[in-house]
């Protein structure tokens, strides 16, 4: 018996073309988080392959997981650019439950994100000297957000720079 290998190790680059969207998926990203995956991309590259089916009898790769991704390269003229038309795939060789099954699992399993964690590394990036507008800019969040989450650090340096109302002076 082969032993089993993971399907990571075997990385193909993939014309986009060849690649088409799965018709179950029940993922949805909001456009500021699309944005900020174009941005990641732009900035990191593709760093995780889209999981795929192969069709043998068209051709096709159908996505099991990476929809987001396969979507920025077809609407990111830049990246498709950049990356020829390329996208990193691996393939997983299951049956349509199954694929509907590790669809479910792969959008589950990644969870999402603790405040306090969250609030913790805007703590350290202001305490890096990085701006406002920079943290927003480079982690997706809107300036409300960025606020709420130096409001619970409850740290005052955090706030140095934010201009206040004066609607409390006599």
């Amino acid at each position: 018996m082969r032993p089993y290998v993971s399907p990571v190790y075997n990385v193909m680059a993939i014309p986009v073309e060849k690649i088409q969207a799965n018709d179950y998926n029940p993922n949805r990203v909001a456009p500021p988080e699309m944005k900020l995956l174009e941005l990641s991309i732009w900035e990191d590259g593709y760093t995780q392959p889209i999981v795929c089916y192969h069709d043998r009898e068209h051709d096709k790769y159908i996505v099991v997981d990476g929809f987001h991704r396969y979507s920025v390269m077809k609407t990111s003229q830049r990246i498709y650019n950049r990356e020829r038309g390329l996208l990193p795939v691996v393939v997983i060789n299951k049956d349509l439950g199954e694929r509907m099954a590790s669809t479910i699992r792969h959008n589950r399993a990644r969870g999402s994100h603790s405040v306090d964690l969250m609030s913790n590394i805007v703590a350290e990036l202001l305490e890096m000297g990085k701006s406002d507008a920079w943290i927003c800019r480079n982690i997706g969040m809107s300036a409300d957000e960025l606020l709420r989450l130096k409001q619970i650090t409850g740290i005052a340096a955090l706030f140095k720079d934010d201009e206040f109302s004066k609607s409390w002076e006599a």
